[in-house]
């Protein structure tokens, strides 16, 4: 790719017109040994199987499971392969690959595919945001199914996952074979048991990056025509770009040429190399300004579970402990509405501000007695906004008021608003470390949320 090419596609994903798609070739240890094949000796060593004959690079699994599968109850080779990518990927000397995390870091991605059972580009996109986890199979329980939400767009704060081939579980609900494959690609076509139709009309609509996918010949023409629209050689106004090791096919090679102008085969960069220069080109564009900016317009999505507002002139400190501690507890960063800029906001950050506040879950004023103080801060106008929309809910806690000075003393402010002293429980962080009552409070908010979501 010229730069002029790496431009045309960095101003697509800031646009969100673009999906990565995450496969096999993409999960490897720093000793460049792929999960895939980790997985498959693994599960040779189970049933003591003898690992001296050669595996084609980046079809391991299904071939040792197709070897097992003749001796073997299939039924059990799930869990087996359950059990192995578990052992390799929670073991406290593993390490997520480079390239995952730098993918997921990528926050203009908002909706991102793996081809791959593991959960690791869950746990990545969760150091950044929320991670919605679609998962696919003809197999799940009926009560399991799942596809993008309807109002994903407006879900700033949540990144959106499909497991195209299931997600690892000790039954037999994600794919490790040729013929597993075959059949949910069938049920796709044949419109049958919790296909994720809106997540593929989405994918119709956007351009991908085929990273590290490992696609037999037959299956990578339908992927590439069940994520178009229309006939591959009509398709004008999304393209697809292939990144990967093995060399393809010559007859996909004619093939693509031939009938899909939109595809591009990038045979000269590896997966990883490929990543290392997308993250590092879409870190470059912006400027430390530019990233101030970013910050701000990312700072108030839609949506988040606290909104945490205090006055800037003196309680930053305790603000930001306050921020740490709800990490601390699981509370992804941008679940957590935090400026940590100290000028007036304009006009149209005033208006996410608002926003924010109005689409919150907890609303979490600082108490203390340096801002009680001051008359005219911009925080003040937050309070009236939250209790403005406090009046419309009924039956559960909105705004939970924190006091950040040592002493506890919900009575001894004059500029607080009165309703709040009057019905809420205060509760209470000194410089910002919530108490043994107060933390107790989040985990149990938390939790609940956790519970819903779920």
């Amino acid at each position: 790719m010229n730069e002029r090419s790496w431009e045309r596609l960095l101003k697509s994903i800031d646009d969100g017109l673009v999906v990565p798609v995450i496969g096999a070739q993409v999960l490897k240890n720093e000793r460049g040994d792929v999960l895939q094949k980790l997985i498959a000796q693994r599960l040779l060593s189970f049933y003591d199987e003898p690992d001296d004959c050669p595996l084609t690079p980046s079809y391991e699994l299904c071939e040792v499971v197709s070897r097992l599968k003749a001796k073997h109850n299939l039924q059990d080779l799930y869990a087996d392969v359950h059990d192995a990518i578990e052992q390799l990927t929670s073991g406290e000397d593993f390490t997520i690959p480079e390239p995952v995390r730098k993918i997921a870091a990528i926050s203009s991605f908002r909706l991102l595919v793996t081809l791959t059972p593991d959960d690791l580009l869950a746990r990545c996109l969760r150091a950044r945001c929320a991670a919605n986890e679609i998962v696919y199979s003809p197999y799940l329980p009926t009560s399991e199914g799942s596809d993008l939400p309807k109002d994903w767009l407006s879900r700033q704060g949540e990144a959106q996952l499909l497991y195209l081939f299931g997600k690892s579980r000790p039954a037999p609900m994600f794919a490790i074979h040729d013929e597993d494959y075959l059949e949910y690609v069938h049920n796709i076509i044949a419109r049958g048991s919790h296909v994720p139709l809106k997540f593929l009309e989405e994918l119709q609509q956007r351009s991908l990056l085929l990273i590290g996918c490992s696609f037999p010949e037959w299956m990578c023409r339908f992927f590439l025509r069940l994520t178009n629209q229309g006939r591959l050689s009509e398709a004008q106004r999304k393209r697809e770009w292939l990144i990967g090791e093995q060399a393809l096919d010559k007859s996909l090679i004619y093939f693509l040429q031939s009938f899909s102008g939109g595809t591009e085969i990038l045979s000269d960069i590896s997966p990883e190399s490929f990543i290392d220069e997308l993250h590092r080109r879409w870190l470059a564009r912006y400027s430390d300004q530019e990233k101030v900016s970013l910050a701000n317009n990312e700072s108030v999505p839609r949506g988040v579970m606290f909104f945490i507002s205090y006055c800037r002139a003196t309680d930053l400190p305790a603000a930001e402990k306050l921020f740490e501690s709800l990490k601390s507890l699981g509370v992804a960063p941008t679940e957590i509405w935090f400026d940590r800029t100290a000028i007036e906001p304009g006009q149209d950050f005033h208006d996410r501000i608002l926003e924010g506040i109005r689409s919150c879950r907890y609303f979490i004023p600082l108490i203390s007695q340096s801002a009680d103080n001051l008359d005219e801060k911009y925080f003040r106008r937050e309070w009236n906004e939250a209790i403005d929309r406090g009046k419309s809910i009924h039956g559960r806690m909105f705004v939970v008021p924190i006091i950040v000075d040592q002493a506890y003393e919900p009575l001894g402010y004059q500029r607080v608003p009165r309703e709040w002293i009057d019905n809420l429980d205060f509760g209470h962080a000194p410089i910002g470390l919530p108490d043994e009552r107060t933390n107790f409070l989040f985990k149990k908010l938390i939790r609940a949320e956790r519970q819903q979501s779920a």
